[in-house]
């Protein structure tokens, strides 16, 4: 009876210690590397993810520098341009920096706007929209066209971070759906015959939460950084206004009284 008993609690765990070794994400690419068709849904998940993850890094990685170009530029524009003493060269200076740079291209709309203005003074143009209300409605557009492109990859980011969990789930239903089938088929329900699909079906629900997590943060992080920069835009813009309507800021006016 001992006898018994020893040699089934040893193949019991004989059992299981041969399920452990079937729940790996090696084990589970053979599965499915060795029959492509039965595992067709799970591929479709696991590139999905595996697409899903790229974009998510590529964005974080092309936010991430773009963002401390932003930091390290922003200061220093804005504030040579209001130390250049000539209007022209302070415009010129900003015509020199990089495409990517917001903060040059809003004061060359407002230069440009006040300039067009100027040029066609008299005309119906003139009539119809003073100077500031000209100036103003093109450092709207320029504001808003940078905060756009500030935006760029994060609907991507909360795409990623709001799917892939439900992909990954649907990779996990499907597997555990297909592990109920075959263990049905052979009327096997041990824990070796059991553990390994379940074990791997649930990789998928891993894979999905682990590429969603890192596009969640990045884009809570992003959205936070740019509500930052906003502020700065519409700040420059109104300072712009009153400098490119008025000829001076409202600050150097306070300052000069």
């Amino acid at each position: 009876m001992l006898q018994e008993t020893t040699q089934a609690a040893a193949a019991t765990g004989g059992n299981a210690a041969s399920a452990l070794t079937q729940m790996g994400m090696d084990h589970l690419l053979q599965e499915m590397m060795s029959d492509p068709g039965a595992f067709a849904v799970s591929w479709v998940v696991l590139l999905t993810l595996l697409v899903m993850s790229a974009m998510s890094v590529y964005w974080i990685v092309i936010n991430t520098f773009k963002n401390i170009s932003l930091r390290r530029s922003a200061d220093r524009v804005v504030s040579t341009f209001w130390e250049t003493p000539n209007a022209q060269d302070a415009i010129r200076y900003m015509e020199e920096q990089p495409r990517s740079e917001p903060f040059s291209k809003i004061a060359l709309d407002a230069a440009q706007a006040a300039a067009h203005h100027q040029r066609h003074d008299g005309s119906r143009l003139a009539e119809s929209l003073n100077r500031s209300e000209f100036v103003d409605r093109a450092l709207r557009q320029a504001v808003t066209r940078e905060s756009m492109r500030l935006e760029s990859g994060l609907t991507v980011l909360a795409t990623v971070g709001s799917t892939a969990p439900f992909v990954g789930l649907l990779g996990t239903v499907w597997g555990i759906y297909g592990a109920l089938i075959r263990i049905g088929a052979t009327g096997q329900a041990s824990i070796d015959a059991v553990a390994g699909p379940v074990g791997e079906a649930l990789i998928m629900t891993a894979l999905g939460l682990f590429t969603a997590i890192p596009a969640v943060l990045a884009y809570n992080f992003f959205v936070r950084l740019n509500r930052v920069t906003y502020n700065q835009f519409d700040t420059f813009a109104h300072d712009l206004h009153d400098f490119f309507a008025t000829g001076s800021r409202v600050g150097e006016v306070a300052n000069k009284r």
